[in-house]
């Protein structure tokens, strides 16, 4: 067995699509096929299925990849702690970020980063807190801007900043006239919820609020995201909470209004592996760092 074989296997399982895999790892698709049937043999099973429709994992399959995703980052791991030790310049910058972070203060650092590092290289992933998680952990990722979570084992995380949430409210809602709205103005309206079968930090944080201040009856739409939930209220199908970042959006035919007695804020901030030693650079958590001063 092979460490390109691991790579050529990770390719296919990532891209489900052999003809993908092959132009992403720059081989022939005959080529790339001879290497995974090779393991295959190996090891002694199938670990695609393959249909002219398409290519799925066995459950095999499933468990090679996991074990093929932590044996390459550790090899990349290796591989940069060696560099690190002898003095070498980082190469390569890879970022998770959610959504608010994207909008916010994620530009901000990009700059700082290439202005101190001007040759790096800089991948951006986006993606939930939970996923980021997973990237740091495995190595794919060396820093994610994300939710709160604790630091438990190597995972370490700074607060930057926090987004503060206020009431949409459609156009046509006579609410989007008032100066100022009060809890018991919601209680007459239908609400629109993240959905809970994601249990995203945000989820979860409105729902425990919306149960603190008796509103969870309201909740008459659900969806998964901060877009869906604008595009909801500004179809006049009901009110919910959005991020401020929303009012740079185009055409938008909501409003942004404070309800009193109210002050919904989720914070935002910085991960990573303490283990990696890109991200262990005291001047990269040192630039995160100082975005919570233009950040708070």
């Amino acid at each position: 067995m092979e460490l390109r074989q691991l790579s050529y296997f990770k390719a296919v399982a990532e891209e489900l699509h052999f003809g993908r895999a092959a132009a992403r790892m720059c081989i022939a698709q005959p080529a790339l096929s001879n290497h995974v049937m090779s393991l295959e043999r190996e090891l002694g099973c199938p670990l695609f299925i393959r249909s002219t429709r398409r290519v799925e994992l066995t459950r095999a399959g499933e468990t090679f990849y996991d074990r093929c995703v932590r044996i390459l980052s550790d090899i990349d791991l290796t591989t940069e702690l060696t560099r690190a030790a002898g003095g070498s310049r980082i190469r390569q910058i890879r970022i998770g970020s959610i959504y608010p972070s994207t909008m916010g203060m994620l530009p901000t650092f990009l700059a700082k980063i290439a202005r101190k590092y001007p040759d790096v290289r800089i991948h951006i992933a986006s993606g939930n807190t939970g996923e980021i998680i997973r990237g740091l952990e495995t190595g794919q990722l060396n820093l994610g801007f994300i939710r709160p979570v604790e630091n438990i084992g190597s995972l370490r995380f700074v607060s930057l900043a926090h987004e503060r949430y206020y009431l949409a409210v459609g156009h046509a809602n006579p609410l989007s006239a008032r100066d100022e709205i009060s809890i018991d103005d919601l209680r007459t309206q239908k609400i629109i919820a993240f959905n809970r079968q994601n249990l995203s930090f945000s989820e979860r944080y409105f729902n425990e609020k919306f149960a603190e201040y008796d509103l969870t009856a309201n909740i008459a739409f659900s969806c998964d995201d901060t877009y869906a939930l604008v595009s909801l209220v500004s179809a006049g199908l009901g009110i919910g909470f959005a991020p401020e970042w929303t009012l740079d959006l185009p055409n938008r035919g909501f409003e942004l209004k404070k309800v009193s007695g109210i002050d919904f804020r989720i914070g935002l901030g910085i991960a990573w592996s303490k283990e990696d030693p890109t991200a262990g650079r005291d001047d990269i958590v040192d630039i995160a760092r100082s975005l919570a001063r233009a950040g708070r």
